[in-house]
């Protein structure tokens, strides 16, 4: 069966998009690539159960197994070793990515507290939104018994886009709750 999202956007969004970006070639109209989420756990160089909790807490939320990511530097300020793990990620993309951008948009964003939106100025130049989760509780996939330490995830969505207007209509499209036009830049 395929992701909802994704029959939305090549019956829905590729034609609006082909309006909106004045393009007819529907391979050069923007696209998803893929969905990074990322956890860095700053508590890991003294608790390693703080990583292992995040690491199985991403594996849930994302449906598929997180790589862990290690330090490139040695900061003995903040007693880390090269090479040690203090984080870890997915790199989502297919079906996967279609679902869980819509679990994102229709079900956690709105459990977040005194949610508004989301920022329309996260974008890096080049097309790609990121953001940033203080908790990753919101998240229906959790057991709140289990899972009681508060810990924050980045998620990054790469478009195939350099355009940043075209990236945030992509977005918006797909159900990405912006906050009010005037917002964004």
């Amino acid at each position: 069966m395929a992701a909802r999202l994704r029959d939305k956007y090549s019956k829905e969004i590729l034609p609006q998009l082909a309006d909106l970006c004045g393009r007819k070639n529907v391979m050069s109209l923007p696209r998803l690539k893929k969905i990074v989420i990322n956890m860095g756990v700053g508590s890991a160089t003294q608790e390693k159960k703080d990583l292992q909790d995040a690491n199985e807490a991403l594996g849930l939320i994302a449906g598929q197994k997180p790589v862990l990511t290690k330090a490139r530097k040695s900061i003995a300020n903040f007693r880390l070793r090269e090479g040690q793990a203090i984080g870890c990620k997915v790199t989502l993309r297919g079906d996967q990515m279609y679902e869980f951008m819509d679990r994102l948009c229709s079900l956690v964003l709105p459990r977040v507290r005194d949610f508004r939106g989301v920022s329309a100025k996260a974008f890096d130049g080049r097309g790609n939104y990121s953001l940033g989760l203080t908790e990753y509780g919101v998240f229906p996939e959790l057991n709140a018994d289990k899972f009681t330490r508060t810990q924050g995830m980045n998620i990054v969505f790469v478009t195939s886009t350099d355009d940043d207007h075209e990236g945030r209509e992509l977005l918006r499209m797909f159900g990405m709750p912006f906050k009010d036009k005037k917002d964004a830049a």
